[in-house]
């Protein structure tokens, strides 16, 4: 485990979260707003295994978010480095998860995960700026930074920050 909020937990991926991960990873609607093309199975177990071990040895950590009754696998969360080299914060959750308040759920443990555990001082999170409900989300702890065109994923992206003294 690597943290836990009021109803989910943050793990390592295991192999039995394959078929969910590809469940999420195909899914039009789930794809559509970071925005990415949808995975068929053989590049979501590509992209499954690349992650399986990497939270463990690199600078990008993708997790499991799991509910805390029975395990349920709902979604993805990350660690990574922006273009800066800045810690950034990320999150995919499956469709049948969305609002539930996941997301803004585990959008305040990896905060509180970065800020305490992480000891980090700073903490950016980047979303494209149509993805209306990861934009509410944000707005709630980060302050809005600048935009930029993305040019690999042809949008428009927001940056946001959040230092540590700023957390309350």
């Amino acid at each position: 485990m690597i943290f836990q909020t009021k109803r989910l937990t943050i793990r390592l991926l295991k192999e039995s979260d394959r078929t969910s991960f590809f469940d999420m990873m195909s899914n039009p609607k789930v794809m559509a707003p970071i925005p990415r093309p949808v995975m068929d199975k053989a590049e979501s177990d590509t992209n499954f295994e690349k992650h399986l071990n990497a939270a463990l040895t690199s600078d990008t950590k993708v997790w499991a978010i799991t509910t805390k009754q029975g395990d349920e696998f709902i979604g993805i969360c990350a660690y990574l480095k922006n273009n800066q080299n800045v810690d950034e914060i990320g999150y995919r959750l499956r469709e049948q998860f969305w609002g539930n308040g996941y997301g803004t759920e585990t959008t305040r443990g990896l905060i509180n995960y970065g800020f305490n555990a992480l000891q980090l001082e700073l903490i950016t999170a980047d979303v494209n700026t149509a993805n209306i409900n990861s934009v509410k989300i944000l707005d709630k702890f980060f302050t809005r930074d600048f935009e930029f065109y993305n040019e690999a994923d042809q949008c428009t992206d927001r940056r946001y920050k959040l230092q540590k003294e700023d957390w309350k």
